[in-house]
């Protein structure tokens, strides 16, 4: 549930300044969708027919796709807006020429949320706070400082002088939710364009599970009381503290700071190394300091500080981490690609639930596009930029039937992780970032720690344990100072 700072521009909402919630509109916008592809597609055929380019007919189709799918999903929000947070990295992978029909489409559906009226807000804290919610601030701007995927955030002043952020839910927010998923079951063909080789269904119903957390705004707050206390007094991060929940309220503290969004743009190169690692390493860090893993790592959700530790809000999109077949996956997937062959590959794919046991796939082709990945691993210092995403990303969404990845699977249990490390990379790679970035992972992960010596035992390397101690050490003192 990423956070935004915007203006007040009104959107399609109703007059209150909320979203669409009616069952009614909402589907009719949704069905849209579907309906639209398929004329697009049928419209395609006969272009194709007279003789224009499969290649240009087949891109005019996916362009005009995805800027009405972004549109639609961002005036929505919801469940919705979070399946558009996570097809938005591929804008990354399309060609500069190519990107910006997505570009367009992407800044609505950021930007399109209407702003709640103040008599709305009002509201949600009367029912909240009660009749007397005022008496809990020194100050209240009505005016909303940043929106957020079901709701939005204001800046106040506590009672006792604190400068504090307060996130309010956007009424009708759950039935609204809750009312899309049947919808989106429906487009696993329109999803398809953006994610073909993957079971839509599975991944729709993970996600769901995910969007469903964040409307607890109870559960929300917990999650951010264990990052506040795992990383309190840490030199690297800070997590702002919660002041009050009420209802679908949270007051937390105020975190002043520059956001990534404005360093991705104009930050010096230096910097964004710096925080490209950073970011990198709370993602891979959360579970092990809290036992949850952080799930939005977008950038509206990431502060530069004033003294360079990265603020991080927004603690709705958090799963507990590790599932028990998380760790032996990584070990044995790892340990095949970097120091096993096509065989071993294709047993640890299919014994993690990767592939079907009688499902028939290219090991070798795998092997080579997983490629990429390992030199994270093998490198000492990498850059992770949009160019290295763009390939990535075009190399696993070729519409080509032999493509390897149409053959493969998602276990659900890896949804999450997949969620965070998908929306980590595009982080990292709109800060162009270069850095060490195999000792970060390392440092948090003992399964291809034991990987990595197993590489060197067998090229005749040294075996160097310097990470492991690293990240043990640096555990240690996370937990003494909870």
């Amino acid at each position: 549930m990423s956070v935004r700072r915007t203006g007040g521009r009104r959107g399609n909402g109703d007059l209150a300044g909320n979203p669409p919630t009616r069952t009614a509109v909402r589907s009719a916008k949704l069905a849209a969708l579907p309906l639209a592809f398929a004329g697009r597609r049928a419209a395609g055929a006969g272009k194709k027919a007279l003789g224009r380019s499969r290649t240009e007919v087949d891109r005019e189709i996916r362009l005009r796709t995805a800027q009405h799918l972004f549109e639609v999903l961002g005036e929505l929000k919801g469940f919705a807006a979070k399946i558009g947070q996570v097809l938005a990295v591929y804008e990354l992978a399309l060609p500069p020429e190519l990107a910006e029909p997505y570009r367009i489409a992407l800044s609505r559906l950021h930007d399109s949320t209407p702003a709640m009226l103040p008599s709305t807000v009002h509201a949600v804290l009367t029912e909240s706070f009660g009749p007397d919610w005022r008496v809990n601030f020194r100050e209240f701007d009505d005016r909303r400082a940043a929106s957020a995927t079901i709701g939005q955030v204001h800046r106040a002043i506590w009672h006792d002088g604190r400068p504090v952020a307060v996130k309010l839910m956007y009424p009708g927010a759950r039935e609204a939710v809750h009312s899309d998923l049947e919808h989106l079951r429906r487009m696993s063909a329109l999803l398809a364009v953006f994610v073909p080789n993957a079971d839509i269904r599975a991944m729709t119903e993970r996600l769901a599970e995910c969007i469903r957390a964040e409307l607890d705004f109870a559960h929300e707050a917990e999650n951010q009381r264990a990052f506040a206390l795992a990383f309190d007094g840490d030199p690297d991060f800070r997590v702002a503290r919660v002041v009050a929940r009420r209802g679908d309220v949270i007051v937390s503290e105020w975190l002043d700071g520059v956001p990534l969004t404005r360093l991705i743009d104009m930050g010096a190169q230096a910097e964004r190394d710096r925080v490209g690692l950073l970011a990198i390493r709370f993602v891979l860090s959360s579970p092990e300091r809290t036992g949850l893993l952080y799930g939005d790592p977008h950038p509206g959700n990431f502060r530069v500080q004033p003294d360079g530790r990265l603020g991080v809000v927004d603690f709705g999109a958090c799963t507990p981490w590790p599932p028990p077949q998380f760790a032996p996956m990584v070990f044995e997937v790892g340990d095949a690609l970097i120091n096993g062959g096509p065989a071993e590959l294709d047993a640890a794919i299919r014994r993690h639930g990767f592939a079907r046991r009688d499902s028939v796939f290219d090991a070798v082709a795998l092997g080579d596009q997983l490629r990429a990945y390992a030199e994270l691993l093998l490198r000492e210092r990498t850059r992770v930029d949009r160019e290295w995403l763009r390939a990535r990303v075009l190399v696993a969404l070729n519409p080509r039937l032999d493509n390897v990845n149409r053959h493969l699977d998602l276990p659900a249990y890896y949804v999450p992780f997949g969620r965070a490390v998908t929306t980590l990379f595009g982080l990292v790679s709109q800060l162009g970032a270069s850095g060490p970035i195999r000792d970060e992972v390392l440092r948090w992960s003992p399964e291809l720690t034991e990987v990595m010596a197993r590489h060197r035992a067998r090229t005749g390397g040294p075996t160097d344990l310097a990470a492991v101690r690293l990240r043990r050490n640096t555990i240690g003192d996370s937990r003494r100072r909870a």
